[in-house]
């Protein structure tokens, strides 16, 4: 439901910019969430789970409005540094000399996760819906697309077109009206020797 009233509220208006934009975002941040989601997936299948302590605690410095992430340097329970970069978390969970259980990359490439930070279900939900939000609004334009060039094809003037008409000419006549008067015209009109039949604006 979520997915669906953002592809009518922002994906799915008329201007074809507005629609392009809305699917770029959705595409870019797609992307950005399924790496987070990668490097969660690998951190999980190849590290190792293990008991360390934390040695060292900062924060990051303030800089505007932007968050201020929480780190932590680990060790082992023998002394070593825990490879991979510091543990990093949005709040202040943990303290200097707690003894926590993290996953440790032995490659050293990603940063040590708790379990639950490591678990990638909730990024890989999030960077599929983002991937739908995206295509839905593709379909949803292309379908309103058909439709409006359907309606074209059936040579009807839009309500905007009508509404014009009718402040512009003051004639509240409905287009069916219009129609029987255009016929009983060129029925009843002569033709000039051309076989032209001239009838007036207002029909």
């Amino acid at each position: 439901m979520l997915i669906t009233a953002l592809i009518r509220k922002l994906g799915a208006r008329e201007s074809s910019t507005g629609a392009a934009l809305f699917i770029v975002l959705t595409s870019a941040m797609c992307v950005y969430v399924a790496s987070v989601a990668r490097d969660d997936l690998t951190l999980f299948q190849r590290g190792n789970q293990i008991t360390a302590t934390v040695v060292e605690e900062w924060r990051d410095p303030a800089q505007g409005r932007k968050g201020r992430d929480n780190h932590y340097e680990l060790e082992h329970q023998d002394g070593t540094k825990v490879s991979g970069s510091p543990l990093k978390s949005t709040s202040d969970s943990f303290d200097v000399g707690q003894t926590i259980t993290v996953i440790e990359d032995p490659k050293g490439e990603l940063r040590p996760q708790t379990p639950g930070q490591a678990d990638a279900t909730g990024d890989a939900l999030g960077a599929g819906a983002l991937a739908l939000a995206g295509i839905g609004a593709v379909a949803w334009m292309t379908w309103r697309g058909s439709g409006a060039a359907k309606r074209g094809d059936d040579g009807k003037p839009s309500a905007g077109v009508s509404k014009v008409y009718k402040v512009v000419t003051r004639n509240r006549t409905t287009v069916q009206e219009q129609e029987q008067k255009l016929c009983e015209a060129l029925r009843t009109y002569p033709a000039d020797r051309r076989g032209y039949i001239k009838i007036t604006p207002d029909h």
